[in-house]
């Protein structure tokens, strides 16, 4: 895990994996915004409760801090699969994932707590992100970027962002029956606690479904969003709070 400090009070993960040096990529921490309370201090979610102005600035800063070629395409997540490929974008699209293959396009989904995944080509000439949470896992999300994006997933890298940890994530018998309902192999992601409940490896189910969609080289860093609230906003733990965003871009 590589962490750049850009300006003071303002940082990123950037994804350690062997892209070509025209993908570009970022993960970015709460810190070094204008939010303030629950949401402090970089938001960058215009649909928590925060005030638009700081939601405005704080993109404004974004867009400056890493020198992003053009504003990123705000997509509206509702824990679904759907993909926007933006060769042909809509207005305001309800999307969680998004594509693109052209230099100056900015992919991005909104975190916090739920699982960044990037992708890139190993040829650099296409990149993706995607919003998974459970429902989203469960539903083939990173399956259908996989498909849209049309390129042999062997010449595919996928990293997976901060998320919130097994630990901390507890699901009822319903989630755990809807992942072993596609593959039994995911029985492995889930552990029994003393309540009757489950707690949840997202990124070991993430890391299944890559797997089995012929993405080989997979890449994480361990971070758990709920166990660090200094660096990283969590819905489970707070939850009035702030959203991360995952980028990616080609230039």
């Amino acid at each position: 895990m590589k962490e750049a400090e850009t300006f003071a009070g303002f940082s990123v993960l950037e994804p350690q994996w062997p892209a070509p040096r025209t993908v570009r990529a970022a993960f970015t921490l709460r810190g070094g915004g204008v939010s303030v309370g629950p949401y402090a201090s970089l938001n960058l979610g215009a649909h928590v409760g925060d005030e638009a102005a700081a939601v405005a600035e704080n993109r404004r800063l974004l867009r400056a801090r890493l020198k992003l070629p053009r504003e990123p395409e705000w997509v509206e997540q509702v824990h679904g699969t759907v993909v926007l490929d933006l060769e042909a974008p809509a207005g305001a699209p309800v999307a969680d994932a998004v594509i693109a293959r052209r230099c100056g396009q900015v992919c991005v989904v909104q975190v916090a707590d739920c699982l960044p995944v990037l992708l890139g080509s190993v040829r650099g000439d296409a990149v993706a992100v995607a919003h998974a949470g459970w429902r989203g896992l469960a539903g083939g999300v990173l399956e259908a970027t996989v498909a849209q994006l049309a390129i042999d997933p062997r010449e595919l890298l996928a990293w997976l962002g901060p998320a919130i940890g097994p630990q901390h994530f507890e699901v009822g018998g319903e989630v755990r029956a809807a992942f072993l309902a596609h593959d039994v192999a995911a029985t492995s992601a889930f552990t029994a606690n003393d309540r009757g409940r489950w707690q949840c490896d997202l990124r070991a189910l993430a890391r299944q479904r890559l797997y089995a969609a012929g993405v080989e080289a997979v890449y994480s860093v361990d971070s758990c969003t709920y166990s660090d609230p200094a660096r990283f906003f969590s819905y489970r733990r707070d939850g009035r709070c702030g959203r991360m965003a995952a980028l990616i871009w080609l230039e």
